[in-house]
């Protein structure tokens, strides 16, 4: 390749690289931004936290200090007792907004892995024809969060569904006893850049919805018993203190 030709393409990916970059939440107005912290595994140090939105779209989006998804749990080889691994988006939006019961906590988006259980059973993550062993895969969740003193001091959980209590539910409701959706909204990768792409009713007021992000782990009951899924480790918060500083424009 002549020296011109190869300045040329070097040029061509360096300024595609450039021009990527500028779509990451770092650059963004309004961004939450969050220093970067050594002690941090890297790939869970917020660097940014920013949500927009297009209509009735929404993008959630986090910029880290590493490459986004690069680490996922260990597996266990067993449900309880297993870890999961989030980038989350918390928001202001009443659970109602997606199709759950309204006033029974914090919405999030969020984008997990966990190695040891799939639940999204409607969808086949590793493209392999079998819908139910892509737990690891990462994939999105509209989750309900609510403080939960039996996960710990001021913990919080995925709000549990007690056996006989029918609450309204997502159509994309995945059967586990919990308040959590598996939308099939699929995260995207883009070096140190997560981002999700999610749709919303065209009758859900989204002006001025509050977010923030949040890094973290969570854990199944060992017992597989409520509280199910607890919130075990939070790894980074973009704003502190989950003050929710974001507002979607």
């Amino acid at each position: 390749m002549k020296l011109s030709t190869l300045t040329s393409t070097l040029a061509l990916v360096i300024g595609g690289t450039a021009l990527a970059d500028e779509n990451h939440a770092i650059h963004q107005d309004g961004a939450i931004i969050s220093s970067a912290d050594a002690s941090k595994v890297a790939d869970f140090d917020i660097l940014a936290a920013h949500a927009h939105r297009n209509g009735n779209t929404v993008t959630f989006h986090m910029t880290t200090n590493g490459v986004a998804g690069a680490s996922v749990p260990a597996a266990t080889g067993k449900v309880g007792g297993s870890d999961v691994w989030s980038y989350v988006w918390p928001t202001s939006l009443d659970p109602s907004a997606v199709g759950f019961e309204g006033g029974t906590g914090i919405l999030a988006m969020a984008a997990t892995s966990h190695p040891d259980f799939d639940d999204t059973p409607l969808f086949d993550e590793n493209g392999d024809g079998d819908p139910a062993n892509d737990g690891i895969e990462w994939h999105s969740h509209w989750v309900v969060l609510t403080p939960t003193e039996a996960c710990g001091p001021d913990a919080l959980a995925v709000r549990d569904i007690p056996e006989g209590s029918l609450p309204k539910l997502p159509a994309t409701w995945p059967g586990f006893p919990i308040f959590l959706d598996s939308p099939g909204f699929t995260p995207l990768f883009d070096g140190p850049e997560i981002s999700v792409n999610a749709g919303f009713a065209s009758d859900v007021e989204l002006e001025g919805v509050a977010y923030d992000g949040v890094t973290s782990a969570l854990r199944v009951n060992a017992n597989i018993h409520a509280p199910l899924l607890c919130v075990t480790d939070v790894f980074d918060v973009a704003s502190g203190d989950l003050s929710l500083p974001g507002k979607l424009h």
